[in-house]
């Protein structure tokens, strides 16, 4: 009999979706509901609450969630990462139609969605790049990466982070990227599968080996209709954007990560920048010191090959 298991996402996953259509998920007896988030401490709370089985979402959320006691929730619980799932997709800090400069967002409003959240972090070190300090922009929390681009272009923020093809969309409205995670936080790791306990964990890792699969799938070329099909009413774009998605899902710097590895690079970055701009003491100690650690428990090992 397949197992049901409800993934909380904030973008609809093309890769769920093509996993799906070519009977991916079949062969490894799955049924998935995407249920769509607002927000990342919505997910995890959905998370943790068993109203979830496993999420797809930032590695910074599962540190957070694992490690770090004033995390959005305020508690800590046995979140782990199953399996890699893209490098960022496009990640960038965009701005709105007619800001096409760092020095134009000085004392703008900047959307995330929260201030302590993954995306948040790389979007600081972004501002950084481009001579923005945290002081010469108000920031505003706006939700899911989808909310924050209808923020942008309705005018309620001046410059947000977006990927996973919203960053398709906001060109094609006219917004800029003023600075892109690939070029300044590397190696990334934008997304990652990621469950709760251990009740949902086998199944869960089927859904890793149906994921990983579908990506190669992806990056040889050989469902290049299916994926486009999948792009076009997932997101909601026209076929040339849709197009464009493609080509960056088979990017190997910031496109899905083929084998799933959790690689300690990658993980690394993520974990440093949370250090760098929200650093968290307890009694004198770092509580996130011990976090890369092959025994720390923020990656589900069964392989060597994981962190």
């Amino acid at each position: 009999m397949s197992r049901r298991l409800a993934v909380g996402v904030f973008s609809p996953s093309v890769l769920i979706r093509v996993a799906r259509r070519t009977g991916r998920l079949v062969e490894h007896d799955l049924t998935i509901d995407e249920i769509p988030v607002l927000s990342s401490p919505a997910q995890f709370r959905s998370l943790l609450d068993g109203d979830l089985d496993a999420v797809l979402t930032s590695p910074d959320n599962v540190v957070a969630y694992r490690f770090v006691p004033d995390n959005p929730l305020g508690v800590t619980a046995d979140v782990t990462i199953v399996s890699a799932i893209d490098r960022g997709l496009g990640l960038a800090l965009y701005s709105r139609p007619g800001i096409t400069a760092a020095d134009q967002l000085r004392g703008a409003t900047v959307g995330v969605d929260v201030p302590t959240s993954g995306f948040a972090f790389a979007m600081y070190a972004l501002a950084e790049s481009i001579g923005l300090s945290r002081d010469d922009y108000h920031l505003v929390a706006l939700g899911s990466t989808p909310k924050r681009l209808e923020a942008l272009l309705a005018g309620r923020c001046d410059a947000t982070m977006l990927n996973a093809g919203n960053e398709l969309s906001a060109e094609q409205a006219g917004c800029v990227p003023l600075a892109r995670v690939a070029d300044v936080c590397t190696p990334y790791l934008g997304t990652v599968l990621s469950v709760a306990g251990s009740e949902s964990l086998e199944p869960t890792r089927r859904l890793a080996a149906a994921l990983r699969a579908t990506a190669d799938d992806i990056c040889l070329g050989i469902v290049d209709d299916v994926t486009l099909d999948e792009v076009t009413v997932a997101l909601g774009i026209p076929r040339r954007l849709a197009e464009r998605y493609v080509a960056r899902l088979k990017d190997p710097q910031d496109g899905l990560v083929r084998d799933g590895r959790v690689d300690l690079a990658s993980l690394t970055t993520v974990v440093d920048l949370r250090r760098r701009y929200l650093p968290s003491i307890v009694d004198g100690i770092d509580v996130l010191g011990g976090a890369l650690d092959p025994g720390s428990g923020l990656v589900a090992s069964s392989k060597p090959r994981d962190v």
